[in-house]
Parts: structure tokens; C-alpha cells; sequence
């Protein structure tokens, strides 16, 4: 055989590498370590390939065969070092301004109402193609207001409030122990069509399991998601499995998981933003009724409306820096905006006479439930106090109405007209 070196895959399995020599190995790194096996000839020169950091450990196999060479590369470091510069890269990836939206104002206002009050239930946005539903979605992320969370938990768990702490920061409460509290933005997480159960739910932690020997639980997207906005892209394409595990969350406002011996149960309460083309495909009806509000988005017909969002798109694209600047003045006042009226909030009123006209208007509808109820006067508070006012007025209503219920009508294969129409009209008749 000739003088050489040739890389042989690691086996821990194989016969001729003594598993107990390998397990040890391994179990004296507490990092992340990169292992390379050489093959190295008897009278071969001991060198190795490829970029080494640590020095090498030589095992002898059984007889008859040719030492090899372990060569370890401890590359913690230039993994962290790569995971930073991917998250600065990310965080500098430029969101186009919400402000710079052109139309749409149905899509933004129902966006805007639930982010001064997240107990509205979030948005079903349903539209043609290229109509920029992602687009506005994205650009909400600009607009989100700072909240406390504890530092360092994984559930975004608030301090003040138990319902939606973590089993760990409960622990650490009833020990009498000072949390450590940070201010952070809220969250926004993307659900990619994708995505599996085990990563939306959360799994075992196996790398725990392999070294220190206990069961541990890695939190997935849901838990990410607690306090925040969870966005489903093309929701109606979303496999079933999946949309039953949102069904639950949302109406719960828990996640239960329960894995390998492992029973666990931490909060999820998030906003569900969806979007998707209604040509694709329906939403079943319980997920549909899920969303707090529906925004219809259509192709935007002015010709003149439709230049300027293309020029508005060419200098964004040309140089989003700029084009972000020269709407900053604009986003700090909606950022402002939206502040004020989450404080406000809670000292918006609405008259009962107000309140009997809409549960009039569901129950003539034939709406099912109450969530049209609740949703219509949350969002109609929300609006009032984004325009100032602590007093609902019937105009408030008026406006909300139509995308707190237009989802939930039952549907009917030989009615014409538009179910915000029906829900327009009936409100009138109400309300006059």
C-alpha cells in the first residue's frame, strides 16, 4: 500500500475503533467539538488534512491494521462567530417602512388595532397576488413597542404577570429570587409552511440527553412566539396537524407538549396574523374563527396609485437606507401613536346602549358564538384611543364591524352580495 493519508469516516459503531477509547473521548469536551479521523500508513509521515487546532490523540487499532489519527478541532468559537455575523446580517436586512404603504388602509388599520390591543385575536388578511399583505405584515415589525420580559427565558415571560410566566420563572418566584428584567421589542416569528410539529411545539433537547443524561425540553416556535406575533404566510396551504396545534394555542393560550416521558406545559399567547389567496384554497371555519379580525386586500385599480407604488418600490430598492430616512420622521409618529394608546387603553369606555346595538346586530346576523361579540368592542376601544378619544362612538363601530364579523356569517352558495356588505347593512338598519 502506498505512503498516503486517506479521511475515513467516523463510526463509532465500527469494530476496530474501541468504543469505550471513543466515549471517553467526547465526554471530556463540553463543547462543541468537530472530530476528523485520518488514516495514516505505518511509515506515512503524521500529518494531517484540513486545519487542525488542537493536537492530535493516536489509537491503536487491532492487529493488523494501520494506526489512525485523531485529529480535534474545537470550532465553538467560529460557530458563535458565524451565528453572530448571521444575526447582525439579519437584523440589517432592510424591512420596508409601514409608513410607506400605499393603500390598503383596511389591511393596516386591523394590523395597527391589533397591536395596541392583542387580546383582539389577530388578523386573517385574504387577497389577490402581489398586493403586499407579507410586505405590510413585515413592516409592523418597526412599529412594536418595547415590553418587559425576564432576562434569559426562553417563554418572553412577563414579571408582573404569572399567566404568562414560565414553570422555571414561577420556581424562581416561590424561592424568593430577584428576576433579572429587560426591556425588549415585541417578537415577530414567521411560521414557515414547512415547518414540522416537533419545531412548532418544541422537542427533546438531545444534546442534554447525551451528556448529562436528563430529559430536557427545547422550546419551538410557539414558546418563541408567547407575547408576540406568530405570522402564517399562505396559512390556507398549512398542513391539518398543524392547524389543529394553532387551534389549540390560540384558544388556550397554552401549549401542552407531551414527548418521550415528558409532559410540559408553558404560555402562548400571541398574536395570529395569517395571510393567503383565496384562489388557493378556503380556511376550515374553526380557524377562521380564530382570527379577531378579516381584512380583504384587493389589486389596487387607480393608474395613478398604482405608479406611485411603483416608483415608491424602484427608490427603495435603488437605496433602502435612504428611502427608510425619509419616512423616519413619519414612523416615530406612528411608533408614538401607538404608545399613547396602548396606555390609554384601559380608560376607553363604551355606553351600554352601544354594546346591546352590536349583540343586536350578531344575533340578527346569526353569528355563532360571542366572539363577534367581544372582538367588535375590543377593537372598537382600540380604535377610539388610537384616534385619541376615551368615549366609543357609533362611527368607531361602523368602522370595525365589517372585519369583526365578515368571516364568521355562515356561508350561503346562492347569496350575491358580499358578506361586509351584509354586515354594513344590518348595521345601519341597527343602528339607525
Amino acid at each position: 500500500m502506498s505512503s498516503g493519508i486517506r479521511m475515513k469516516s467516523i463510526l463509532l459503531s465500527a469494530a476496530w475503533v474501541p468504543w469505550e477509547s471513543m466515549l471517553s473521548f467526547f465526554l471530556a469536551f463540553n463543547t462543541t467539538i468537530s472530530c476528523l479521523l485520518y488514516y495514516l500508513d505505518a511509515d506515512g509521515p503524521r500529518q494531517t488534512c484540513g486545519k487542525r487546532l488542537h493536537g492530535g490523540i493516536g489509537i491503536h487499532g487491532k492487529k493488523g491494521r494501520s494506526q489512525f489519527h485523531v485529529a480535534v478541532s474545537n470550532v465553538a468559537t467560529e460557530i458563535n462567530s458565524v451565528e453572530q455575523k448571521l444575526a447582525t446580517k439579519e437584523s440589517q436586512r432592510p424591512v420596508y417602512p409601514f409608513a410607506a404603504i400605499v393603500g390598503q388602509d383596511e389591511m393596516k388599520l386591523c394590523l395597527l388595532l391589533n397591536v395596541i390591543d392583542p387580546k383582539i385575536g389577530g388578523v386573517m388578511i385574504m387577497g389577490d397576488r402581489g398586493t403586499g399583505k407579507s410586505t405590510t405584515v413585515r413592516s409592523l415589525v418597526d412599529l412594536l413597542p418595547e415590553i418587559q420580559v425576564v432576562a434569559g427565558d426562553p417563554y418572553n415571560s412577563d414579571p408582573e404577570d404569572p399567566e404568562s410566566m414560565g414553570i422555571e420563572v414561577r420556581e424562581d418566584i416561590m424561592k424568593g429570587e430577584k428576576l433579572s428584567v429587560v426591556m425588549t421589542k415585541i417578537n415577530m416569528v414567521d411560521l414557515p409552511l414547512g415547518a414540522t410539529e416537533d419545531r412548532v411545539c418544541g422537542t427533546i433537547d438531545i444534546e442534554k440527553a447525551l451528556t448529562e443524561g436528563v430529559k430536557a425540553f427545547e422550546p419551538g416556535l410557539l414558546a418563541k412566539a408567547n407575547r408576540g406575533i406568530l405570522y402564517v404566510d399562505e396559512v390556507n396551504l398549512l398542513d391539518d396537524h398543524l392547524v389543529d396545534v394553532l387551534l389549540d394555542s390560540a384558544a388556550s393560550g397554552w401549549n401542552t407538549v407531551e414527548r418521550e416521558g415528558i409532559s410540559i406545559s408553558h404560555p402562548a399567547r400571541f398574536i395570529l396574523i395569517g395571510s393567503g389567496n383565496p384562489e388557493e384554497g378556503e380556511l376550515r371555519p374553526q380557524l377562521l374563527d380564530r382570527f379577531g379580525m378579516h381584512a380583504q386586500v384587493g389589486t389596487v385599480r387607480d393608474a395613478e396609485l398604482r405608479v406611485k407604488i411603483v416608483e415608491e418600490r424602484s427608490r427603495f430598492d435603488r437605496n433602502p437606507k435612504e428611502f427608510r430616512d425619509s419616512y423616519l420622521a413619519e414612523q416615530e409618529k406612528l411608533q408614538q401613536q401607538i404608545a399613547s394608546a396602548r396606555s390609554s387603553l384601559s380608560s376607553v369606555q363604551i355606553d351600554h346602549d352601544l354594546k346591546v346595538k352590536i349583540s343586536k346586530v350578531c344575533a340578527e346576523l346569526n353569528v355563532d358564538g360571542l366572539r363577534g361579540d367581544i372582538v367588535t368592542n375590543r377593537a372598537a376601544k382600540a380604535l377610539s384611543a388610537l384616534k385619541g378619544r376615551d368615549k366609543v362612538t357609533a362611527d368607531d363601530i361602523a368602522t370595525v364591524i365589517p372585519n369583526c364579523l365578515r368571516h364568521r356569517l355562515r356561508k350561503d352558495p346562492l347569496e350575491s352580495i358580499d358578506s361586509g356588505l351584509l354586515v354594513i347593512e344590518k348595521f345601519y338598519e341597527v343602528f339607525s
